[in-house]
């Protein structure tokens, strides 16, 4: 947190936004002097409440329940926080428009009436945002653009892990994420997300591998479950939740024609249990083992750890950070990783890991399955 900086804060309705900044209120008024916390959304008594029920307590916090930019900017004046929260822009609009709250006008209007505020007089402001159905915040894309950093809180709603991540961060990296468990009494730190996401995992389960995930600096393992059946009838499904549909599709045209497996007339299912999202390719060998695994109803050693890109030939492509994920599967017990050769041969750790190296995707199917 930057003074004079402005960070926009999106994701889901009832995703946890407002709870992770009020959380995090006590700290930043602790450390930083007063901070004025603005609702649109719910009425001060409301906001006190879910204070309580979050233990949240300190006489440096002022909450007002406000929508307009003109009242918003006396109560700073009068307060002079260090820190503002405003809870959500959706609901704010200013006097010098007729449009309504949360039309593209008074979004980008008020949006940069905040950040000439905050700059001018050196606030740290945090600006909640709601996000539309496709996943981006909802409003005009300057809106993204005006701010200094802008977080997404993203999780499945019917689990209770949330990650937040950087899709923009102008004084520091973008890669790193924090992972929180969603508790009665609010967001909870997860110190060690692998061994959470593994926690239930079940032995012995066709279509079920462990795969050696990055996000920023932080390793986390996590299980790909996947389920090939035959259809019933029409075009096959394919669904796929926490990974992408379309890396989905490129791996079943790989399995189809550099493996000769024919899947193609097959419902395909693929998900990351726990509700985690994995975007970067070093999952796509887990991903096509499992789905092979699943078709033949053959397992997996559950001590085996797989990482490794797929290309469009079968050739099992290098990935970054490699030794950090051999750490943390050593660290956690696995006694086996599958890796590509491109990274075995340029390994300088010992760790105690029966590593194999593999190049093609029929040279891992050999590996695995006998």
């Amino acid at each position: 947190m930057v003074p004079g900086s402005v960070i926009l804060v999106g994701g889901d309705p009832g995703i946890g936004k407002s709870t992770l900044l009020l959380q995090a209120s006590t700290g930043m008024a602790k450390h930083n002097g007063p901070l004025l916390y603005v609702s649109g959304e719910e009425s001060a008594s409301q906001i006190k409440l879910c204070a309580q029920r979050l233990k949240i307590a300190s006489d440096k916090i002022y909450v007002v329940s406000e929508t307009c930019l003109e009242a918003i900017k006396q109560h700073i004046s009068d307060i002079k926080p260090q820190v503002l929260i405003l809870d959500s822009i959706q609901t704010s609009y200013t006097n010098q428009w007729d449009s309504a709250p949360g039309s593209i006008a008074q979004v980008r209007q008020v949006t940069a009436e905040l950040v000439r505020l905050s700059k001018s007089q050196n606030i740290a402001s945090f600006i909640i945002g709601h996000v539309t159905k496709e996943g981006a915040i909802a409003g005009p894309r300057t809106m993204e653009h005006l701010v200094d950093t802008v977080l997404y809180l993203e999780g499945e709603r019917y689990h209770t892990y949330r990650i937040l991540r950087a899709a923009k961060n102008r004084f520091g990296p973008t890669c790193e994420i924090g992972v929180f468990e969603m508790q009665g009494g609010g967001l909870v730190e997860i110190t060690n997300p692998s061994e959470l996401f593994l926690s239930q995992r079940s032995s012995g389960v066709p279509g079920s591998v462990v795969v050696a995930s990055v996000e920023g600096t932080r390793p986390i393992l996590v299980e790909i479950q996947a389920l090939v059946s035959g259809s019933g009838g029409g075009i096959p499904r394919r669904n796929a939740t926490g990974v992408e549909l379309n890396r989905l599709l490129l791996l079943l045209a790989v399995i189809e024609n550099r493996l000769g497996i024919h899947v193609q007339d097959q419902d395909v299912h693929v998900n990351v249990a726990g509700g985690l999202k994995i975007d970067e390719p070093a999952a796509d060998l887990g991903i096509l083992l499992a789905l092979i695994s699943s078709f033949r109803r053959k397992t997996i050693n559950d001590d085996l750890v797989i990482v490794g890109e797929v290309g469009l030939g079968g050739e099992i492509r290098g990935v970054t950070q490699a030794e950090i994920r051999l750490r943390e599967a050593a660290n956690l017990g696995f006694s086996q990783c599958l890796l590509p050769q491109r990274n075995l041969d340029k390994l300088t750790i010992k760790l105690k890991l029966d590593l194999i190296g593999v190049k093609l995707a029929a040279e891992a199917l050999d590996v695995v399955f006998t």
